[in-house]
């Protein structure tokens, strides 16, 4: 099983020790502001009116990150659930807040709630009400406290999954005995792209301009190679507080574009962390200032597209002789090149070009330690003979419920005729 890492205490949001007093404006405070404006003259009460404003905005900055920082555990046994659900885009993220009474151990333990869809594109007006059914806890970094962070999925009042609801199909996908005998491992990763609010370009870029060509940026260092690091760390904090398998992150190709990895997770624990490491993304970004971008090609040109590969194991791929597992696996996945494309995310075709460390999106590949292939399998799997492989093919916006489970679909439970084996096989030039 993969192991889950332990939860940091460094996130934890605490009471500030230095915070000024609370200094409230009173009627007293703005007579006696007057008075000294008409006694002194424009331009130099005009200049202490301006000081006299900093010093009250700072005090009224000062008392929010007081209530903002408030830990209720030694008040109340009360704490705050926000309950997050994926919108009608398919990758918006909503949420909203509601006070739990009592300590839960578990997500059944929560109660449903609901929602109007008519505002999220999930239902009509007239029949607008959605249920939400809560299905992972994570810790809330922004909160801290006792307070949680809770994946939901959706249903119809009548017990249905809305269209949007991919994580109900995927489930049943993940609770079929073959799938749960091969211990379905999957770490994922995530790249995203920051833009400057107002522009919506790239962070780090000149405004209509272009920075110098890629190439020093990848993991690079320096206040002109790299743009956003801290809200690179502070998500990384962020996820391990909240208790996401989140293994590693990276500055990336395309200057103002990062990446973050999580697992490796088992079976739907891909999709769930994905989700939630994603909305903490959003919430920091929120705070920052800064606007997310998952488009898998936000600037056309001479300049790398933002994936989300998904590298990918069983139970026998990892065991001895499992290269052999894995080049089954791969035939399977070039039958159904397809289904895997329309399903691995929108706008894919713009990134998926042959270039920029990609395959062409028309043409199924595989390869050693090739990153313009469809699927990579790397040296050290090759030399010890099991492993995972990598699948490049999945766009940055793309549904990780959607991906994980059709990858475990293709590779367990789907069974192509001999013939089909036969013909992929000559086609990849490969001995099964």
């Amino acid at each position: 099983m993969a192991q889950i890492l332990a939860p940091s205490s460094q996130w934890q949001m605490r009471i500030a020790k230095n915070s000024a007093p609370a200094c409230p404006m009173t009627a007293k405070m703005w007579s006696s502001l007057v008075l000294k404006q008409n006694k002194k003259g424009i331009a130099k009460s005009s200049a202490k009116f301006r000081v006299f404003a900093l010093k009250s905005e700072n005090s009224t900055i000062n008392r929010m990150e007081d209530l903002l920082n408030l830990d209720l555990t030694p008040y109340t046994d009360k704490f705050i659930a926000e309950y997050i659900w994926i919108g009608g885009s398919g990758i918006d993220l909503r949420s909203k807040s509601r006070t739990i009474s009592k300590p839960i151990e578990h997500p059944s333990e929560l109660p449903k709630w609901n929602y109007d869809g008519s505002s999220t594109g999930q239902a009509p007006g007239e029949d607008s009400e959605v249920i939400l059914y809560p299905q992972a806890i994570f810790k809330d970094p922004f909160r801290g406290g006792n307070n949680i962070l809770v994946m939901c999925d959706t249903y119809t009042p009548q017990g249905e999954p809305i269209p949007t609801n991919k994580r109900h199909r995927a489930a049943e996908i993940f609770s079929n005995k073959k799938v749960i005998d091969e211990v379905p491992w999957f770490g994922i990763e995530q790249e995203y792209t920051l833009l400057q609010t107002n522009v919506k370009w790239p962070l780090g870029w000149p405004v209509g301009g272009y920075p110098g060509p890629q190439g020093p940026y990848y993991c690079g260092a320096g206040a002109d190679k790299s743009f956003g690091r801290d809200i690179s760390d502070a998500h990384y904090k962020a996820c391990l507080y909240a208790g996401i398998n989140i293994s590693g992150t990276n500055g990336e190709v395309m200057p103002g574009q990062w990446e973050y990895q999580v697992g490796p997770s088992v079976g739907i624990d891909a999709g769930d962390h994905i989700w939630i490491s994603r909305y903490i993304l959003e919430r920091i970004t929120e705070q920052a200032g800064v606007v997310l971008s998952l488009d898998p090609k936000p600037i056309e040109g001479d300049w790398n597209g933002a994936g989300c590969h998904t590298n990918y194991s069983t139970k026998t791929m990892r065991e001895e002789g499992g290269f052999e597992a894995i080049k089954k696996a791969i035939l399977n996945l070039s039958l159904r090149h397809k289904e895997h494309i329309s399903a691995y995310g929108e706008g894919n075709e713009r990134r998926l070009t042959g270039k920029h460390e990609t395959a062409s999106i028309d043409t199924f590949s595989w390869g050693v330690a090739n990153r313009g292939c469809s699927i990579r399998v790397g040296r050290e799997t090759e030399k010890q003979g099991k492993g995972y492989l990598e699948d490049r093919r999945p766009a940055s916006n793309m549904d990780p419920y959607v991906v994980t489970s059709l990858l475990a679909e293709t590779t367990i439970l789907y069974e192509p005729t001999l013939e089909a084996e036969a013909l992929a096989a000559q086609k990849l030039s490969m001995n099964v």
